[in-house]
């Protein structure tokens, strides 16, 4: 059962709101982007410890797992950007902390 001011979807309830819209939305972002990193990580981690001394697999290995973290930075950076531009400076109607 949803609140007032959600909308009932296929995926769960939906706030109504802009903010809480975009909240939401990032919320399933991180968790996909996360997701993904996770597996290319786990990938990265199984070419190094498969390369056994051939140094081109464990460079990609390597290559893998920081750009894995790198992408995680990334959009946490963006979560941030995001507050700092829409909540503190514009004060956007409807996204507020």
């Amino acid at each position: 059962m949803c609140l007032s001011t959600e909308t009932q979807t296929a995926l769960g309830c939906i706030p109504n709101s802009p903010g809480g819209f975009a909240s939401e939305i990032y919320r399933w972002g991180l968790g996909l982007i996360g997701g993904v990193a996770l597996l290319a990580i786990i990938y990265g981690g199984y070419l190094i410890l498969t390369s056994q001394g051939n140094v081109t697999t464990f460079k990609k290995g390597k290559s893998y797992i920081v750009y894995a973290i790198i992408g995680i930075l990334i959009a946490i950076f963006a979560v941030i950007f995001y507050e700092i531009v829409a909540v503190d400076i514009l004060q956007l109607p409807g996204f507020s902390k």
